[in-house]
């Protein structure tokens, strides 16, 4: 395979895991990653991690980089944040080729999520003139009151694999912006797309004359960095992108440090299609939010809520889709299905096929792993559509991969929507139909619970300029656009008496 784009992007045989930016840091206490393609099961390169004590002598650069990034005036962070997606724009290509080369997506989403990150340095720029506090009328005469933004201080970026480097950009350019410096530990299945990307930003920052420590890039296992890392109290705030189980620890440890987390953690999507529906845009939506990197995104669809007056029409015609599926490797912009992540998420992928029948669902499509030419790497599966129970141990949790779910309701849309929220996850969520009351009704209180609740368009992808997130097991937490930008942010109420006496709040009286 060609390697021109990549060692363009300076990954080279052996990198060093441990950034402050100019200055990357190899110990005698690293140890070695080998990063292998889940397209072909090739060697990529090694990666040199970081060790408990690289990461505190990171930590401790970071917070002398805070110290000089948070008295820089915000439109002036804003304009390092533009210079950055400049950047991003030059490389643009040849990282969103590492992208998919690393993970294994499409090469169109591989590109489209390096445009992820660029779209969200416009918006943070943006944002940077816009980090607005209120002011409020006091109760007591000659006093103004107000609330203003502070920057957290260090930001804590945990990524998953599936998106290598647009999560991180979600939260790193807002933070920055805001005012914060960046500590960011991505996936150790994906580290190549991180350091890439950490060496494009140092050029910014070198060619403005920055300190060390702005942004930072920590790879490393979870016990010498992840756990470091969610215990340090003078990191503010901790993003983490991952499973449930993943966030549940991580929210208990950082729990009892009093410290702030966003966790966007699993999904267990559903979309509902009613018997109003049209169909010929609720069926390529469904295809592709299932099928759609593999089924390896948080908001891919995994269940699909359908009237049994539907029902049947459906399904022939997702049977009819899934057969014209293109499975191989992602670097063949024909093909729609790449591979799964790696070995493991293809054992989880078969287990969880047998458990649907095990558990009395019927599977009426692919469930197999490929083999032969061109499916070397053991990696790629035929996705799965099964017919099922929303009660099932199986279907109430999610499995990462193109496993989809139908199921039968009957009645008012008020059936679907029990069956919809009777799940423990609430990320992203669908309605199809062309009934106005049925739209209104799932956007309602009374509707869907999840964070992300659309009207004929799909559980699959989100608008950087809304936040992103979800409820219950989901994690609460929200990235990107909206008002998002205050989570990096510490709230402070302010009060200024102009005046020469001291009235006090709520009429009361206190003479000495």
């Amino acid at each position: 395979m060609d390697t021109t784009f990549y060692r363009a992007l300076g990954i080279q045989e052996e990198n060093s895991g441990c950034s402050t930016g100019q200055n990357w840091i190899t110990s005698k206490k690293s140890k070695i990653l080998d990063i292998v393609s889940p397209i072909d099961g090739k060697h990529i390169a090694s990666v040199h991690t970081c060790s408990t004590d690289d990461y505190l002598a990171v930590r401790d650069q970071a917070l002398r980089a805070f110290e000089v990034w948070r008295t820089v005036p915000a439109p002036k962070r804003g304009d390092i944040v533009r210079q950055i997606g400049l950047k991003l724009r030059e490389h643009k290509e040849d990282l969103g080729k590492l992208v998919t080369l690393e993970m294994g997506k499409s090469l169109q989403e591989g590109y489209g999520e390096v445009q992820e990150m660029i779209d969200i340095c416009d918006f943070a720029v943006g944002l940077s003139r816009q980090l607005y506090g209120f002011t409020m009328h006091s109760e007591r005469p000659d006093h103004r009151m107000y609330d203003q933004y502070h920057p957290i201080g260090i930001v804590g970026i945990i990524s998953a694999f599936n998106f290598p480097v647009a999560v991180y950009a979600w939260n790193a350019m807002l933070a920055a912006v805001c005012g914060d410096v960046c500590i960011w530990k991505p996936s150790s299945k994906v580290p190549l797309s991180a350091i890439a990307t950490q060496k494009i930003i140092a050029e910014v920052l070198k060619e403005n004359h920055l300190p060390e420590g702005i942004f930072n890039l920590v790879v490393g296992g979870g016990r010498d960095v992840g756990e470091t890392m969610l215990e340090d109290k003078k990191v503010g705030l901790i993003s983490i992108t991952g499973s449930t189980r993943v966030g549940r620890h991580a929210n208990e440890v950082i729990a009892r440090r009093f410290g702030k987390v966003i966790c966007e953690l699993g999904g267990n999507n559903a979309i509902i299609v009613t018997q109003n529906a049209d169909l010929q845009i609720a069926i390529p939506a469904i295809v592709f939010g299932a099928v759609g990197t593999a089924g390896q995104r948080c908001t891919s669809t995994r269940r699909v809520i359908i009237h049994e007056d539907l029902y049947e029409t459906v399904k022939k015609s997702l049977l009819k889709a899934y057969k014209s599926l293109k499975i191989g490797s992602p670097m063949d912009e024909k093909n729609h299905v790449g591979p799964l992540i790696d070995q493991d998420a293809v054992a989880t992928f078969t287990a969880a096929v047998q458990q649907v029948r095990d558990q009395g669902g019927t599977v009426i499509c692919g469930g197999t792993v490929l083999s032969g030419k061109g499916f070397e790497s053991g990696n790629y599966v035929k996705p799965c559509i099964a017919e099922v129970s929303n009660d099932m141990e199986i279907v109430q949790e999610e499995t990462f991969a193109p496993l989809l779910y139908l199921i039968k309701y009957s009645g008012d849309v008020e059936n679907a929507i029990e069956i919809h929220n009777d799940v423990k996850q609430g990320l992203s969520s669908a309605i199809f139909t062309q009934n106005l009351r049925e739209a209104e009704l799932f956007l309602s209180c009374r509707g869907s619970d999840c964070g992300i609740a659309n009207v004929n368009i799909g559980t699959s992808g989100a608008e950087i300029g809304g936040a992103f997130g979800g409820e219950k097991e989901t994690g609460g937490g929200r990235e990107s656009g909206s008002d998002a930008w205050k989570g990096y942010m510490r709230r402070q109420t302010n009060t200024i008496n102009y005046g020469n006496k001291l009235p006090l709040a709520q009429g009361i009286k206190f003479n000495i």
